[in-house]
């Protein structure tokens, strides 16, 4: 299952790489949803400061719809996914490489998004271990979350607009639990963020362990 997780990680990764449509497109979207946001609250400081955390997860939030979509769009041309099917490899592991494929685009556009808030914002961190924590377990919950649900969808015509509606009920808790997990990583207010990693762990351990089980089904020809 790990070598075929790497095979399509790997994969899509090199296709992102050479397409550059994360650093042209989703990167760029994320910078301009946080520098409309700093102009919506920057008339109130305070109030700004104390959102950061919030509105740094929603522009992450929104790229990653992005990024899940893009990730299954690749194999819904030039019957891509009826090659997934026949080629051998373990239904876990395509999944799973899809996932890490996803994670590694978000943690990317996590570091640049960071570079942004405290540029833009003028935003501290304070706990550097907290917020590298909570970045992963985020990932992971996302990732996960994602891929699960844009499987689901693949295939479908309004795939596109059914997508967000699934995943952001979904990925609410993660939205919540990273925020408040940044509260403390930035500063902001003085709240126990670790134990609002736990939680993210927790999460994360789910939607992975759905994924894995559900493979098999999701890679069903539909």
């Amino acid at each position: 299952m790990w070598r075929d997780a790497a095979l399509v990680a790997g994969k899509d990764l090199r296709v992102e790489l050479r397409s550059r449509v994360t650093s042209n497109q989703v990167v760029p979207f994320a910078l301009l949803v946080l520098l409309l946001f700093g102009f919506g609250l920057d008339a109130d400081r305070p109030v700004l400061d104390r959102a950061t955390p919030g509105l740094y997860w929603l522009a992450v939030l929104f790229s990653a719809l992005l990024a899940v979509q893009r990730s299954f769009a690749l194999e819904e041309a030039d019957g891509n996914r009826d090659a997934l099917r026949l080629s051998g490899l373990s239904p876990a592991g395509v999944v799973l490489g899809k996932v890490l494929g996803v994670a590694g685009q978000l943690l990317v556009l996590q570091a640049v998004l960071l570079v942004g808030v405290a540029v833009l914002y003028g935003t501290r961190i304070e706990g550097v271990a907290l917020l590298v924590a909570t970045c992963l377990a985020a990932t992971a919950g996302l990732a996960s979350a994602g891929c699960l649900f844009a499987a689901l969808a693949a295939g479908l015509r309004v795939r596109d607009t059914l997508l967000p509606l699934l995943l952001l009920p979904v990925l609410a808790p993660v939205l919540l639990a990273a925020t408040r997990a940044f509260d403390d990583a930035l500063g902001v207010v003085g709240v126990d963020g670790w134990a609002w990693v736990n939680l993210l762990v927790v999460f994360a351990v789910v939607y992975v362990s759905l994924a894995l089980l559900l493979a098999p089904v999701l890679l069903e020809e539909g």
